[in-house]
């Protein structure tokens, strides 16, 4: 697993679960949104290789150095992972 791709997956999670979670106006706090996020975008992430079509994306290659492709990836299933888990959770932590 390459480091940087994972850093900016959990990054994007603790920023879509923000967005989502501001949007929904819940009553969660920035940790709390942040802390969702992060665990949506990571369960996304994980999940993200066994959808047909996605499996390519997330394969790291096998020299060393940057991966372009794993680090959209990883900010992709982050943020679109984060938002949801946390759009989720805040329709019930509504303020």
């Amino acid at each position: 697993m390459d480091l940087i791709p994972t850093l900016f997956g959990l990054a994007a999670g603790a920023i879509g679960g923000n967005v989502a979670g501001g949007m929904m106006k819940s009553s969660m706090g920035t940790m709390g949104r942040s802390l969702t996020g992060i665990i949506g975008g990571t369960g996304l992430a994980a999940l993200a290789p066994m959808i047909p079509g996605l499996g390519g994306m997330f394969t790291a290659p096998a020299d060393a150095g940057f991966n372009v492709k794993g680090a959209v990836a990883g900010l992709l299933s982050g943020g679109v992972g984060g938002g949801v888990l946390t759009g989720i959770l805040g329709m019930f932590n509504k303020a």
